[in-house]
């Protein structure tokens, strides 16, 4: 019934899983059952169809033409080296891309993985199955530091010494105690 990413485009016949049809193409409308009924109804309605697709993706993509260069910030407390006390999720991102008038839903923010780390990170929300957005996500303790981030400066962070570091610090004050 519509395009349906790593999978096919509207109108081609595919074979899936029982399990992700029966839980997530079917309920979301994505898919219908490839029977002789309903592969007539949809030929049938084909045309209507995909004038529907071509309409909503064209609003989509004016909306991307106005949201392009998209960046919203984000204040979490973190560590000294830089990671997180929790993660930042899609509904995060959701929830501040609403603030900054893009309307989206949480699972139209297309995370690889939540943001664990400080940072700017490029997510992409998907507006329409064939037009998506990249959104830049800056993760920061402060206002400051995600001013400073978003100029491209560098963040000093304090390293916490390796083992290595602490092994060569304990073989030459051995060594120097030893001359």
């Amino acid at each position: 019934m519509q395009r349906v990413e790593k999978l096919g485009q509207m109108g081609e016949v595919v074979k899936v899983r029982p399990g992700y049809a029966r839980n997530f193409l079917l309920p979301q409308g994505k898919a219908i059952r490839a029977n002789k009924a309903n592969l007539a109804r949809f030929e049938q309605d084909r045309v209507q169809l995909e004038a529907q697709n071509l309409k909503r993706r064209e609003e989509a993509e004016r909306v991307a033409e106005r949201v392009a260069g998209l960046s919203v910030v984000i204040i979490r407390s973190a560590g000294e080296s830089g990671s997180l006390f929790g993660s930042v999720s899609a509904r995060d991102i959701a929830d501040l891309c609403k603030e900054a008038g893009l309307t989206v839903g949480r699972q139209q923010v297309l995370l690889e993985a939540p943001i664990k780390t400080l940072g700017l990170t490029t997510v992409r929300v998907e507006l329409h199955p064939e037009v998506h957005v990249p959104v830049v996500v800056n993760v920061a303790r402060s206002q400051e530091e995600a001013e400073k981030q978003g100029r491209g400066e560098e963040i000093a962070r304090e390293e916490e010494p390796s083992l290595e570091d602490e092994l060569r610090a304990e073989i030459g004050a051995a060594m120097d105690d030893r001359e």
